[in-house]
């Protein structure tokens, strides 16, 4: 099985692989919380769309 995106393109937006989880869990945390706050359902799971906002460099290790 292979992720995509590949690690080693999602490395190239936080260089770091322990901060990426980080990055990455912070963010499938809130869009969850969204989600269920506003009563949304996902089609997708959050922490892949976090890893997807993190390969198209909409999130950065600052945030």
């Amino acid at each position: 099985m292979m992720l995509e995106p590949p690690m080693k393109d999602l490395l190239k937006h936080i260089p770091s692989r322990y901060e990426l989880v980080n990055v990455v869990a912070h963010r499938a945390r809130q869009i969850a919380n969204e989600a269920e706050r506003e009563g949304v359902p996902l089609d997708d799971k959050p922490v892949s769309m976090a890893i997807r906002e993190v390969a198209q460099g909409k999130l950065s290790a600052e945030e």
